[in-house]
């Protein structure tokens, strides 16, 4: 008889826990009333509650017990605000896994900083400001445009580039406003925005899709398509360098996202996560190289399933791009009748729990619509990646050109009207 695995999953809109009972594995998620969908408790052995899963000890005493009576093989999450928690519980369980260190130093990006250059990695002038003066001294030094933004920020949520120090007392505002005492400072990176998919397992590190993105002039990105065909040219120093900041940090297994600037000096990291990517991403790179990184999330930790020996070549192409109507209250929106594929409606007045709803039953359409938005409802301005909520299509292709090109195609016949 095949081992029984447990594993306790905290958080996520939903987990990734799909197919787990077939596999072998009990889950026990871990989360908050009423932020999840009660559909996923078919995949799980139980679900527990917690007031907040960015809390550590509550999390820890809600799991103890459970794993006194049956061990957990591991504690794992792929939702940013349970990494520290989720650390500090495999830690105190003393379970392999990511740590709270591990999940702050990619969480805080002075630290992360601090590591890679330590490590000799990825040189990027940064430094705290605690005021617009010092903000101002370091936009001095660096002679160019800098970048302010939370220094644990998510989301493309609140970041500011500045070019002249007029603009700053602006920022600070901003800053204070949103309860930011202390953002960083970086210089701008110029160039594209690209990111890297891993998994990992005994400390070694697999990279296994790229991405590139279009993005508005906040930051937000509203298109993400795999393979990069900017990243080409880089991508054997892609391939090299995140490893190297996987290890300076400390991951040892399980999924991660790295971004990176391709700048004319070369790749620099842009941030970091020890979790699978948002953005649907994750489906994306099994479309086009044929790993499944929501199944890894589970199987690869627990030895079901082995990482690849090298980095896989695509095997096609794969997009997703959000609609993105002007701001303001939805009058209809217009399918062109002869759209030959499927097409879902969110029902009016529902939240959605999941980011991107029906993902997964899309997954054998080439080409596939899901409409968020009904008439009645707001649009709001696209300032963070969460507000790309009027839907999105997703489109696999021969390469990743084609498959933006099909997203492209049914952009165009599809119709908000907004007043």
């Amino acid at each position: 008889m095949s081992r029984k695995f447990r594993v306790a999953v905290i958080g996520g809109r939903p987990a990734p826990i799909a197919g787990a009972k077939e596999l072998g594995i009990d889950v026990v998620l871990v989360h908050e009333k009423g932020a999840y969908d009660e559909a996923i408790a078919v995949h799980t052995e139980r679900i527990v509650h917690v007031a907040s899963i960015a809390d550590g000890p509550a999390i820890l005493q809600v799991l103890r017990p459970l794993h006194e009576e049956r061990p957990f093989d591991r504690v794992i999450t792929t939702t940013e605000p349970a990494a520290e928690s989720t650390g500090h519980v495999v830690d105190a369980l003393g379970l392999p896994g990511v740590s709270e260190h591990t999940a702050r130093a990619l969480k805080d990006k002075a630290l992360t900083r601090e590591l890679l250059a330590k490590h000799d990695l990825s040189p990027v002038k940064y430094r705290m400001v605690h005021g617009p003066e010092e903000a101002a001294e370091f936009l001095a030094e660096v002679g160019g445009p800098i970048v302010l933004k939370p220094v644990d920020g998510v989301a493309s949520l609140h970041i500011h580039c500045i070019a002249d120090a007029d603009e700053i007392p602006a920022a600070w505002a901003a800053f204070q406003a949103a309860g930011i005492a202390a953002p960083i400072a970086e210089e701008f990176l110029e160039g594209p925005v690209v990111s890297v998919d891993s998994i990992s397992y005994g400390g070694r590190h697999v990279p296994i899709g790229y991405s590139e993105y279009r993005m508005n002039d906040r930051f937000v990105e509203w298109e993400v398509s795999t393979p990069s065909r900017v990243a080409v040219p880089w991508l054997t120093e892609l391939r090299e360098l995140t490893p190297r900041l996987l290890d300076a940090v400390g991951l040892t297994e399980g999924p991660s996202h790295s971004e990176f600037v391709l700048t004319p000096n070369g790749p620099r990291v842009l941030e970091s996560h020890a979790r699978l990517a948002g953005s649907g991403a994750p489906e994306l790179v099994r479309r086009a190289f044929g790993h499944d990184l929501n199944r890894y999330f589970l199987t690869v930790p627990l030895g079901i399933d082995t990482i690849p020996e090298t980095s896989p070549d695509p095997i096609g192409g794969a997009a997703v791009r959000f609609f993105t109507p002007d701001p303001g209250t939805v009058r209809s929106v217009e399918v062109e009748e002869d759209l030959a594929i499927t097409v879902r409606q969110l029902p009016k007045g529902e939240v959605p729990l999941v980011f991107l709803p029906y993902l997964d039953e899309l997954r054998g359409d080439e080409v596939a619509v899901v409409i968020q938005k009904s008439p009645g409802d707001e649009v709001p301005p696209l300032l963070t990646v969460a507000d790309c909520t009027s839907g999105y299509v997703i489109a696999t292709g021969l390469d990743a050109d084609d498959a933006v090109a099909k997203c492209d195609a049914i952009n165009e016949r599809i119709h908000f009207h907004v007043g």
